[in-house]
């Protein structure tokens, strides 16, 4: 039996063309993990993981594009763990032209599972992570909190000194900034922060030197 409060790990693989940081957590001395933006080569990350011993519980999404979301319907089908995904990531989540999958010749779109608004709950893996809208990259991304471990996966919303571009579709720049400074910088300045590239940083490092704020 894994004590109730044992302390929360963070594992993480650089995936795809782009590098995308494809992030998985558990408790420490459980097997039972949660994925976070299976970015590619779903069937590679179920092997690694599985040699492991790790049993995937379940699939969460930071926002759509093509980039975090080509491993989904592997790793899904292997694992038969659900995925979720903020409510306003619907349509680019759907749309091979808004999700940019089809610009890099791939076409890709993904079936959710569930689809959950601000501010939800998810209790899976013995851990309990809150969703965060932080439209702004996409209409519909959002970052991943695990308040008892201080922990932010951030997507492409927030990353070390910068922030997501918001010159694709459904993009906006005003709303990123809002989304970043409302939604994150009132977040513990120890919480750290695990974005979709790059390297780890903390909430206080950014609000003190990120030039974009």
């Amino acid at each position: 039996m894994v004590p109730p409060m044992s302390e929360v790990k963070i594992g993480k693989m650089m995936i795809g063309s782009v590098q995308t940081n494809f992030y998985f957590v558990y408790r420490e001395g459980s097997k039972d993990i949660i994925c976070i933006d299976p970015a590619d080569h779903g069937e590679q990350i179920y092997q690694k993981l599985t040699e492991e011993g790790f049993i995937i519980r379940a699939i969460l999404l930071t926002h759509g594009h093509f980039d975090h979301i080509f491993g989904c319907k592997s790793l899904k089908k292997l694992s038969e763990a659900p995925i979720y995904a903020y409510m306003g990531e619907k349509s680019l989540l759907e749309d091979p032209a808004l999700n940019v999958s089809d610009q890099v010749g791939r076409p890709y779109t993904v079936k959710v599972d569930h689809y959950l608004e601000d501010g939800a709950v998810i209790e899976c893996a013995d851990i309990k992570i809150k969703l965060i809208a932080t439209p702004g990259h996409t209409a519909g991304s959002c970052c991943y909190y695990i308040e008892d471990a201080g922990l932010l996966i951030s997507g492409d919303t927030l990353f070390e000194e910068s922030v997501g571009r918001s010159d694709l579709p459904t993009g906006n720049g005003a709303l990123l900034g809002r989304s970043v400074t409302e939604k994150l910088f009132v977040l513990p300045e120890e919480t750290r922060v695990y974005p979709g590239h790059g390297d780890a940083t903390t909430i206080g490092h950014e609000k003190q030197y990120n030039p974009f704020f």
